[in-house]
């Protein structure tokens, strides 16, 4: 997938770049039809002015992008500082865009813009909440505390970010479900990074009916069975339950252990094998 969008940039350069080589000699070989046409004259120096700045753009971010990767190529590096760049890319060619349609139409953007003012003022205005979610997303970008891929928590959402936009977070919670989180809300709510310092160390929690704690000890025993000589466990732990909370009618457990990898989907695996034992030990509990 990588390649083949680093092969369709590298095609997109080369044509940008003929298109401008072309657009530059017309220059030289047609300068009466330019002299003599304004309108052509307008759409060629709008043309113009996009190509020349998209080009200078790509080959700065090329440039970045490869001091970056081969200071970093022997570092654990975390954050999204190529993501941050290609956004920035595309958020310069955008404004470059604009200008040269302005300059497409006839229209001169410095006058343009100190003419419009209190309109400029008014637009900033209704689109703060935007313009205020992009800066918040290159901020994310070129920081190394939120990286794509990495568990995270903010507010009541919880998934794994599957991409950062300049307007929001991305986010696949457990139930495959993509949410949405503004900028914004990532910077004003509690947020809490499961990824960000990876461990071997996990816990396992649930919850029983308050009546089954008496037995509680035959499905410790039954977890351990299962855990024994597990290929995925260091094999340094007790692995007893503890009680973490007693309500009304249920009681809250955990048990911690280590595994030999801090992969993510390995925890939910063992998670997933300790969890289905205690559902047998409830539905077991039920029938008696």
């Amino acid at each position: 997938m990588a390649e083949r969008k680093n092969h369709r940039n590298t095609w997109q350069f080369v044509l940008k770049l003929v298109a401008w080589m072309i657009l530059n000699a017309s220059f030289f070989y047609f300068e009466d039809l330019y002299s003599s046409r304004r309108v052509i004259n307008n759409l060629s120096n709008g043309l113009n002015l996009f190509l020349t700045s998209s080009i200078l753009f790509s080959i700065a971010r090329y440039v970045v992008i490869t001091w970056y990767n081969k200071r970093h190529e022997n570092r654990d590096v975390r954050g999204n500082f190529v993501l941050g760049i290609n956004r920035l890319t595309a958020v310069l060619n955008t404004s470059v865009g604009i200008i040269a349609i302005m300059l497409a139409l006839g229209i001169d953007p410095l006058n343009f813009i100190t003419s419009l003012t209190i309109v400029a003022m008014a637009i900033a205005v209704i689109f703060r909440e935007y313009i205020t979610n992009m800066i918040s997303g290159l901020f994310i970008m070129f920081s190394d505390q939120l990286s794509v891929g990495d568990r995270v928590k903010v507010g009541e959402y919880r998934g794994r970010i599957v991409d950062i936009t300049l307007s929001a977070l991305i986010i696949q919670d457990e139930e495959d479900d993509m949410v949405m989180v503004p900028n914004n809300t990532v910077f004003t709510s509690p947020m809490v990074n499961f990824s960000a310092h990876r461990s071997s160390l996990f816990s396992v929690k649930f919850e029983l009916p308050l009546h089954t704690a008496v037995e509680i000890d035959k499905l410790e025993e039954t977890i351990q069975k299962t855990l024994l000589n597990h290929p995925y466990l260091t094999g340094e732990d007790d692995l007893h339950l503890k009680v973490v909370e007693i309500g009304k009618d249920y009681v809250k457990y955990k048990m911690e252990m280590h595994a030999t990898s801090s992969s993510s989907r390995l925890h939910r695996q063992l998670e997933n094998e300790v969890l289905r034992e205690v559902l047998k030990f409830e539905r077991t509990s039920k029938e008696i």
